[in-house]
């Protein structure tokens, strides 16, 4: 009787799985991870909007969160944290996950928040006059492309935070309250809402930052290199930021003779050393003499 042979298929592994099912795995942590992202930053938001409705407690608490540090926790919650997460759960394509997830927590926040304010939203609004001004399509473009340098004003910040410290340390250039420049206030201001609110407070915080880190460079460029730019035009343009230019700083053509003794007569014998015109000069260890 011949003898009858049978071929059993060798178990697959996971590298034998059809490339369909790679792609299909793939797309779903991809919406996984917008998914989550979106929930999660708008359950972020109801709460950010929920906690000053809890008595005083909960206004001084929100008050909290408008300004450093604690404001910068929530700025890496919101613009930060989706951004690494993102591709540490799902590869680099994480990325663009989770910018689709905070994308849409953000439009169906500011559709939320235009829809519980009616009347605001059909009077006066900044949105509405650039799109009449510029045109819609222009309007939004451009502020979409200011988006982009989030993560910029991000990396300014962590300077503030972990580097300028150390220079205060180490040669005593003044201390700030970083509170007094990092924080935002344009959600009370009346009838800002939905676009306009966000957008604001986008530029509130932007501005604060960039104008602390400008406070700080001014300390640095003074102690460092007090001399005037060869360039009119430049010494003429950066007065406004760094006022020290103007007069203070020696002239392009002097010596170091005239730069050594600048630094001695701004800086030798004292604990705090500020750019030359500070009112920082009035504080002792970075406070107010009055306080």
């Amino acid at each position: 009787m011949p003898e009858v042979y049978t071929q059993t298929a060798a178990p697959r592994t996971a590298g034998d799985r059809p490339a369909a099912t790679g792609y299909h795995e793939r797309m779903t942590n991809l919406i996984i991870v917008a998914a989550v992202t979106a929930a999660a930053l708008l359950a972020g938001a109801g709460a950010l909007h929920a906690i000053p409705r809890l008595g005083a407690a909960g206004r001084k608490l929100g008050d909290s969160f408008g300004r450093a540090p604690l404001l910068d926790l929530i700025v890496t919650f919101f613009l930060i944290a989706p951004l690494v997460v993102g591709p540490i759960v799902a590869g680099w394509w994480g990325i663009v996950a989770a910018l689709v997830g905070q994308i849409v927590a953000l439009q169906t926040w500011v559709f939320l928040h235009e829809l519980a304010h009616p009347a605001a939203r059909r009077g006066p609004r900044i949105v509405k006059t650039m799109n009449r001004i510029v045109g819609r399509w222009r309007n939004h473009a451009a502020v979409w492309a200011t988006a982009t340098v989030v993560p910029l004003f991000w990396l300014v910040r962590l300077a503030q935070i972990f580097v300028y410290p150390l220079l205060t340390l180490l040669i005593g250039l003044p201390r700030y309250k970083a509170a007094d420049w990092v924080n935002v206030s344009r959600h009370k201001f009346e009838g800002l809402v939905g676009h306009d609110l966000i957008w604001c407070l986008y530029c509130d915080w932007m501005t604060g930052v960039w104008s602390l880190g400008s406070e700080m460079l001014r300390n640095v460029e003074s102690f460092w290199c007090p001399i005037r730019f060869a360039s009119g035009k430049k010494c003429e343009n950066c007065k406004l930021d760094f006022p020290d230019v103007v007069g203070d700083w020696v002239a392009a053509d002097a010596g170091m003779k005239e730069v050594t003794e600048v630094l001695e007569e701004k800086y030798a014998g004292r604990k705090e050393r500020s750019w030359f015109g500070h009112p920082a000069r009035l504080t002792v260890e970075g406070r107010d003499v009055k306080d």
